[in-house]
């Protein structure tokens, strides 16, 4: 039985998700609430290698339904193996993206369709959802120009595509935002490090004292 929060990070390239997890998760453990924080693809060692298959600079011929279906692979084995285990134990999760991803990334951006790709994934997490998604909204030429100027981050396939795919991927987001107000809150990235923490404890700090004893 669920008895954490699953909590996730969307946007972007360069809109700041990863430094705002740190620094979140950093403030959840000074309130002795017991958290993890994680990533997509990623989180554990079958998913970090399907990460190195989509991200990888020479895999430049990837079919777009083989990279939404490797997502969901590595989605699938990371839900089980890590963000179920750590709900049961009533742990809140930070996880640098999840599904919204490949909606804005592979059903929009890569135009394979947002349910179609929504298809694939309700295979692959059946009922699991976030209870909140924060969505890092922010103009894709700012990401990127972060990302350039950010000489610890590694330059990955997808941050080597042309602007346009960038700002669909900004619309994907938005298309999805709209359709899921319920689940997902809309924060400006562009404003300062500060403001943007700031804004995201405001939004978690009743969500948390709230739900997790």
């Amino acid at each position: 039985m669920k008895k954490g929060l699953f909590i996730v990070f969307e946007g972007g390239e360069g809109t700041g998700k990863t430094t705002a997890i740190d620094e979140i998760y950093n403030w959840i453990i000074e309130n002795n609430f017991k958290c993890i924080k994680t990533r997509e693809p990623g989180g554990i060692n079958i998913s970090e290698q399907i990460r190195q298959v989509i991200l990888n600079k020479e895999n430049k011929t990837m079919d777009g339904r083989t990279e939404a279906l490797l997502y969901a692979a590595a989605r699938r084995q990371h839900l089980v193996e890590k963000v179920i285990p750590a709900l049961e134990e009533g742990s809140i999760i930070l996880c640098d993206r999840f599904i919204d991803s490949s909606l804005a990334y592979q059903g929009y951006a890569r135009k394979l369709g947002i349910e179609e790709v929504m298809s694939i994934n309700r295979f692959a997490i059946g009922e699991y959802m976030p209870d909140l998604s924060i969505l890092f909204d922010l103009d894709p030429k700012i990401g990127l120009e972060r990302i350039s100027s950010n000489e610890h981050r590694e330059i990955n396939r997808l941050d080597l595509e042309k602007i346009d795919f960038h700002e669909r991927v900004r619309a994907g987001y938005n298309v999805v935002y709209e359709k899921n107000k319920d689940r997902i809150i809309k924060i400006d990235a562009e404003k300062s490090k500060e403001n943007v923490i700031n804004q995201i404890k405001n939004i978690l700090k009743p969500i948390i004292w709230t739900n997790i004893k």
